[in-house]
């Protein structure tokens, strides 16, 4: 057992199951609780080895792996070796600090995110003591018997032992686009992947039919695990990744040319070396929002733990802001839209009369399949026991799948007959239909017939209803049955299903729709009942696509025609993700809300794919969120969740380069003006430190409401002009400080050092509450943590050069006239940016709206397809 679960022995494909059976110590009755409990700690959980959580240890080293730490730790090394031990030993304190806040606060948010993921663990079917048991895919081992259905993701390695009309997509491995059919059996001791018809592998999924399957290999000692790193699917950016990837290089750049201007004018100008080196690398550091990557993990993990408790589970953090981005979000109908709790309302024969007979025949249909489950089918299961089901023995199914769209067993009548009894779509049924039972006798199915049969088809389902077709055949012989016996049924009549508009529903579109949000159904089912049930719920339904209009078109007439389109119906599960991609090629940031087997392909190719909680398998690992209740009210709160941990990340973004790029400006140009250094490097990094702490508090911050009643979107180039235009602000108020120093209190080195360290941080925290909200400072509220801290901070900086540690960092007690003049000037910088912030996003709205510039938006958002 041990050789064949983790060392692969045998060509297993090419063994006959009976001798695997042997081989792995089991049988066709599955393993025992204990056994396989034993075998578990043997062989450990079926899992990638790569899939664990960031150790304290891997997080705290991100810390100080950045390049600047790195270069700033070894500055500070020759600094000690030149005899400045007391600097370097400074120096050194305020970057561990900084590293160790850094750590606290992405260590907390990352094990935050882990807890939020274990409540999404895959499930799988194993044979137990002989009976079906639900149990974690990662407690699968060798020898475990798994049972799998249409949509089940297949946790391991195995062979077939029975299937019926098995069908695996195996894309992931192979890149193969169409299913592969499984049957039991031996393959080729060569055989590969794609021609190994007997086996299946982990991370694939069934798309139709049923199988027993005996587990050979597990975790890392599968084919998906041994080509893991080529397979593994790589995520396109997302818009906001994007935009941070180009703020970085923004940053860098303007950072690698201050630090080299800086340096060689304090050299040219006699400076001593190490002086010039330790402050260029201090100006570059107080540039750089080095705390970002922790700030952004916070604010991620606060969003993922407020939709975590509004009853929305993030599986990808970086996926919140697209959701708080999300212009367009495509759904189906059924428990969305609807209650999902579908009730069979009706019976008919083929006359349009209630009939027991047929509702017979679908009872011994739904409960006698044995594939996947269905809401359908469990509201026929719902109704009145018929007596006469007892008399009725079944002999075989043939399950349903997407092309067929329809399910049939087989059965043995009480007189002995063999009866094959099919449901499904009408069209599809009565495509395999020759004749139809009208008043108890079977006549041909000529074009009246069908005429009268399609007619009461369309008037049902333009009243809502949504209508299947039943059929019967007489088999002449019990034997196996397979889909060329699905010809020349008998129509029998018709299932009216009713599944109402959900309660609340129209408050839920309108509130998505205040926030710029548009709904697109795309539905299987047939026009007239998606367009009365949009009707009824108050969206639009004059514009139609059906599933037989997409293949008439081109791609490019589709991207044009998607997005003026109401209703999708009609549609095959294949066409979703051509949907989706169209609506993403003209610039709209499209969500996609399924739950199906056949939902994965648009799920991946959405901005944000979105499944609930009872979804299939293949369905919740293609997702993004998982709703845990499926209601658009619990999206709405994830919508504001998304826009507010965006909207806070933007904070954080524009505080710390409007306010950092002005002050490093100021210094630069005073090092070269003034006869000594404007700061030292000790107090540059000091600076950056308490200016960062309230920083953290931005997580927490409250969100104006009109900031989350539109889509946000990162813009690279807005960014870059608020840069300029407060720091040249903040530049400006700075000079006026140098002035006020040197010209009316006669500012000595020390004096000067201290005044404008206390000045630059009192700037840099009030700022925050200028710069946080887009209406007048005084009518948005900050949280309650943001002003604690900000205070605590404020009063440190004015007692910071009073206290016994002042002498450390070069500060000395600074005279009342002094501080009150900083305080005016701080005062009138402060009034200056309130009335400048009104001007530049009065000017970015009115440059947003313009044609020219919408153009641009739009090209930013074209995204290649998420595969």
């Amino acid at each position: 057992m041990d050789t064949v679960s983790s060392h692969g022995t045998p060509l297993y494909w090419s063994v006959p199951a009976e001798s695997l059976l042997a081989e792995l110590h089991t049988s066709r009755g599955g393993l025992s609780a204990s056994d396989a409990a034993r075998r578990l700690k043997d062989i450990g959980p079926n899992s990638l080895g790569q899939e664990r959580s960031l150790s304290a240890l891997a997080v705290l080293w991100r810390q100080f792996r950045s390049p600047l730490v790195l270069i700033l730790v070894g500055a500070a090394t020759i600094s000690a070796s030149m005899g400045e031990g007391h600097e370097a030993i400074i120096i050194s304190l305020i970057v561990l600090a900084s590293c160790v806040l850094g750590f606290l606060q992405e260590y907390g948010a990352s094990k935050a995110t882990e807890k939020l993921k274990q409540r999404l663990s895959q499930k799988t079917v194993v044979v137990r003591d002989g009976a079906e048991i639900t149990v974690r895919a990662d407690e699968v081992v060798p020898g475990d018997v798994l049972r799998l259905s249409a949509g089940s993701l297949i946790p391991a390695d195995g062979i077939v032992l029975e299937a019926r009309d098995l069908n695996v997509s195996e894309a992931v491995l192979t890149g193969e686009t169409f299913p592969v059919v499984k049957t039991p059996g031996v393959a080729e001791d060569e055989a590969p992947l794609s021609r190994r018809s007997n086996s299946v592998f982990a991370g694939t999924s069934v798309r139709s039919g049923t199988a027993s399957v005996l587990t050979v290999k597990t975790g890392i000692h599968t084919e998906f695990a041994s080509i893991a790193a080529t397979l593994e699917r790589q995520l396109p950016e997302t818009e906001f990744s994007q935009g941070i990837r180009r703020f970085g290089l923004l940053m860098t750049e303007i950072m690698f040319v201050m630090v080299i201007l800086v340096f060689f004018a304090n050299a040219l100008l006699g400076r001593p070396l190490i002086d010039s080196i330790l402050f260029s690398l201090a100006l570059a550091v107080g540039l750089t929002p080095e705390l970002l990557p922790a700030i952004i993990s916070v604010t991620l993990a606060r969003g993922a733990r407020a939709m975590a408790a509004n009853g929305v589970i993030v599986r990808r953090l970086e996926a919140i802001e697209n959701l708080g981005s999300m212009d367009i979000l495509c759904t189906d109908k059924t428990g969305t839209l609807t209650e999902g709790v579908i009730n069979l309302d009706g019976c008919m024969d083929a006359n349009g009369q209630r009939s027991d007979d047929v509702l017979l025949l679908a009872r011994l249909n739904a409960t006698l399949q044995s594939g996947l489950a269905n809401p359908l089918d469990e509201a026929i299961i719902a109704t009145a026991t018929d007596t006469r089901e007892q008399s009725f023995v079944k002999r075989d199914e043939i399950p349903y799948d997407f092309t067929r769209k329809r399910l049939s067993v087989v059965v043995t009548s009480p007189e002995g007959e063999t009866v094959l009894i099919c449901k499904g779509a009408i069209d599809n049924v009565l495509e395999i239909c020759a004749r139809v039972r009208t008043d108890g006798k079977e006549v041909s199915l000529d074009t009246e017939k069908r005429g009268s049969i399609e007619e009461k088809f369309r008037n049902w389902s333009e009243q809502g209803f949504r209508v299947l077709g039943l059929a019967t055949r007489r088999l002449t012989s019990a034997g196996p049955s397979g889909r060329a016996d699905e010809a020349g049924l008998c129509f029998e009549g018709f299932l009216l299903f009713l599944d109402p508009p959900k309660q609340g529903i129209q408050q839920c579109l309108a509130e998505l729709a205040r926030r710029g949000v548009t709904i697109k159904i795309i539905s299987g089912d047939n026009r007239y009942v998606a367009a009365h049930l949009a009707a009824s719920i108050g969206l639009p339904s004059g514009r139609i696509l059906t599933g037989a209009d997409l293949p008439q078109i081109s791609s490019q007439a589709l991207a044009a025609k998607a997005a003026h389109t109401d209703l999708f119906a009609e549609i095959d599960p294949n066409q979703k993700e051509s949907i989706v991609r169209a609506l993403r090629s003209r610039g709209h940031v499209v969500g996609y809300l399924g739950d199906g087997i056949n939902d994965a392909p648009a799920l991946h190719e959405a901005d944000i794919g979105i499944s609930v909680d009872g979804a299939v398998d293949v369905a919740r690992e293609a997702a993004d969120m998982i709703l845990l209740k499926r209601d658009l009210g619990v999206l709405v709160q994830g919508v504001d969740d998304g826009r507010t941990t965006f909207a806070n990340t933007m904070k954080y973004i524009s505080i710390t380069t409007s306010a950092n790029f002005g002050n490093m400006i100021s210094m630069a140009l005073a090092s070269v003006a003034l006869p000594f250094l404007p700061l030292l490097a000790q107090q540059v990094l000091l600076n950056n430190f308490l200016s960062d702490i309230p920083s953290f508090a931005i997580a927490t911050d409250n969100v104006d409401e009109a900031d989350r009643r539109r889509p946000r979107h990162w813009e690279i180039g807005s960014v870059r002009r608020f840069m300029v235009t407060f720091g040249l602000i903040s530049s400006l108020f700075d000079l006026l400080t140098f002035g006020f120093l040197i010209f009316l209190t006669g500012a000595g080195e020390q004096h000067f050092q201290t005044a404008w360290f206390v000045e630059s941080l009192l700037t840099e925290l009030l700022i925050v509450f200028i710069i946080r909200t887009r209406k007048k400072f005084w009518l948005s509220r900050p949280s309650r943590l943001l002003i604690a801290l900000s205070v605590v901070i404020v009063t440190l900086t004015f007692a910071l050069p009073f206290l016994p540690v002042a002498s450390w960092f070069g500060f000395v007690p600074l005279p009342l006239p002094t501080i009150l003049g900083l305080v005016a000037i701080s005062m009138m910088y402060l009034l200056a940016s309130e009335r400048a912030k009104h001007w530049f996003f009065e000017r970015e709205d009115r440059a947003r709206h313009h044609p020219g510039r919408r153009s641009r938006q739009a090209s930013r958002h074209l995204l290649p397809p998420r595969v």
